[in-house]
């Protein structure tokens, strides 16, 4: 079941936001590959647009051209997903300042803040999980 809503890329943390060893920045829409692929330069030189589902990728954020984090990346698209979308997630150092500058850089490129629960109403919404699984 597809509504208007979805037709947005959406970014947040998946993990508190706070001290820990790693944070984890998830997309989840139609352009979310495309806005990771544009901070996201990997070791092995390719571009996430033409990665294997269900694949990690090891490489840097960049923000012009200074490093933001070294990071490693998983590239899952839909409908084998969570939401049933494509889904990036961005493994960062832990700690506010990667994790938030990850976020603002993915808001830049055209993701929207996600809302509470938001990545979980998706996944109900497509049909992924039922009410009690979404509560």
């Amino acid at each position: 079941m597809k509504t208007e809503f979805h037709n947005d890329t959406i970014a947040g943390l998946s993990t508190a936001l706070g001290t820990a060893a790693i944070a984890i920045v998830r997309l989840s829409g139609p352009e979310a590959i495309l806005i990771a692929d544009t901070l996201f330069r990997a070791q092995s030189k390719k571009d996430l647009v033409y990665e294997k589902t269900h694949t990690i990728h090891y490489g840097r954020i960049f923000c012009n051209q200074d490093i933001v984090d070294e990071v490693l990346v998983l590239l899952m698209r839909a409908p084998r997903t969570y939401t049933r979308e494509d889904i990036v997630e961005i493994h960062c150092h832990g700690g506010v300042a990667p994790a938030r500058a990850i976020v603002n850089l993915c808001l830049e490129k055209g993701a929207r803040l996600a809302a509470p629960g938001e990545f979980t109403k998706r996944a109900f919404l497509h049909g992924r999980i039922d009410l009690s699984q979404a509560e």
